[in-house]
């Protein structure tokens, strides 16, 4: 069995660069994506100058729906795989990096600072979320704003699938979830090309009251708490996501 549990290879670095990440999750809902970015955009009301960075962008559907609606963005990733695919579509006004999220792209460049989709919470040391969340305002203006949409950890958590499988291009993926030292593990194997793999995602269940202090430390000011992709107002108990609105003070 090929295993990527590499102590010197952090999960992430080899799984979101390998193509059985993008085969597990290729039926992600764009549409639900495009609402809300959609519902984002008509909520800010920002100018069509405004610059935006697209923090752990994948293959970059939210800043490609973006520079669709006229703005100027950046999308970065640490998977080199995911940005070679996304560089195919940029354009005078939007650009693709490979970049670590604890390292700014710019310095106070950017008005509008976007991490999307629970791309967050993936290290094992705590200090990193931190130096990752401080990363993010440097990169952003004085008065920039902060969009961080995660999980909400507590309902995902209560309602865990514990045992899934899934088959997806002739490739079945045996899928096993559990609750970890602080972490939501989900275990996944499967066999392709005569061979078996074994990949693990693990990323940290970050509380309210934990974002609220990564927040305050890096001087920024939480200004909004979604629910949904709908901006519903944020239920600890019954919400889907855990959507913070922050403003650089």
């Amino acid at each position: 069995m090929k295993n990527s549990l590499n102590d010197n290879i952090e999960w992430f670095e080899e799984w979101f660069d390998s193509e059985y990440y993008h085969i597990l999750y290729k039926d992600r809902d764009e549409t639900e994506a495009r609402k809300f970015i959609t519902n984002l955009i008509a909520y800010f009301s920002p100018k069509k100058e405004a610059y935006f960075v697209d923090v752990a962008c994948g293959k970059g559907r939210h800043s490609l729906f973006l520079n669709r609606l006229g703005f100027n963005v950046d999308g970065f990733d640490l998977s080199e795989n995911s940005i070679e695919n996304a560089k195919s579509f940029e354009n005078e006004h939007l650009h693709f990096f490979v970049n670590d999220i604890r390292t700014p792209l710019k310095t106070n460049a950017y008005d509008y600072a976007f991490n999307l989709f629970t791309s967050f919470g993936y290290f094992k040391d705590e200090k990193d979320n931190q130096i990752a969340i401080n990363s993010i305002a440097e990169s952003i203006k004085e008065n920039g704003t902060i969009v961080l949409d995660f999980m909400n950890c507590n309902k995902v958590i209560r309602q865990l699938n514990k045992v899934e499988s899934k088959t997806i291009d002739s490739i079945q993926f045996d899928i096993t979830r559990e609750v970890n030292e602080g972490f939501i593990v989900k275990n996944i194997n499967f066999s392709a090309h005569n061979n078996s793999f074994h990949f693990q995602e693990r990323v940290k269940a970050i509380s309210l009251a934990m974002f609220k202090s990564y927040f305050n430390a890096a001087n920024l000011k939480i200004e909004a708490i979604f629910g949904d992709y709908n901006l519903n107002s944020f239920d600890e108990e019954n919400s889907d996501r855990l959507i913070l609105v922050a403003k650089k003070i």
